[in-house]
């Protein structure tokens, strides 16, 4: 059973700064790429960063620059260091795993429970 928790997540004034971790119960990162998401209210699901199996990361271009995703393959810990955080990333930010498979199952069904970050002025 592959889990994914999230932690790091609180409440922070405009400009600070919170590195959101996500710990796998297993060691997925050989045959998923990873990534984190996020939904703020009233609004769809948006990748916010992802790191294939090689170590290529991608960035949605509102966080370029400000945050960057990382991990520790012999803790099984997925990162993000977000920077320079504005009102607008306040969300729900989520760990996945994304492209190939893992234990006969697609990666992508991996996810965690989210952890809140909330971002005020």
């Amino acid at each position: 059973q592959v889990q994914l928790v999230e932690s790091g997540g609180g409440s922070v004034q405009a400009g600070g700064s919170l590195k959101l971790s996500c710990a796998a119960s297993v060691n997925i990162f050989s045959s998923c790429g990873m990534g984190w998401f996020r939904q703020a209210p009233g609004k769809e699901r948006e990748m916010v960063s992802i790191i294939s199996r090689n170590g290529i990361t991608n960035y949605a271009d509102s966080v370029k620059g400000r945050f960057t995703i990382s991990q520790d393959n012999a803790k099984n810990t997925l990162y993000l260091q977000m920077n320079s955080l504005k009102t607008e990333d306040t969300a729900m930010y989520y760990c996945a795993a994304t492209g190939g498979r893992y234990a006969g199952t697609w990666c992508s069904n991996y996810w965690g429970q989210g952890t809140q970050v909330t971002v005020s002025s």
